[in-house]
């Protein structure tokens, strides 16, 4: 749980949207990680779900096609 007016800060593997969960299971051979991968629509719904704002997802490098290191951050609003 993080308090409220906290930040939150990940490093994370990331898909495109367009990579449906088979097409990434697909590409789980080249990183291990990326069968399990959730979309970046998909990424910032999960956090906005769990009460966060000013989501950033910043694609660092492409890992393979259509799946990428991202940075992530978000705030919880202060009360």
């Amino acid at each position: 749980m993080l308090r409220p007016g906290g930040r939150l800060g990940i490093s994370d593997v990331v898909a495109e949207d367009h990579l449906t969960p088979a097409a990434r299971a697909a590409r789980g051979s080249h990183v291990g990680c990326v069968a399990g991968c959730l979309a970046i629509t998909e990424y910032r719904d999960h956090l906005t779900t769990a009460g966060f704002t000013d989501i950033e997802l910043t694609p660092t490098h492409q890992v393979t096609d259509g799946v990428h290191s991202a940075i992530v951050r978000a705030s919880r609003p202060a009360r």
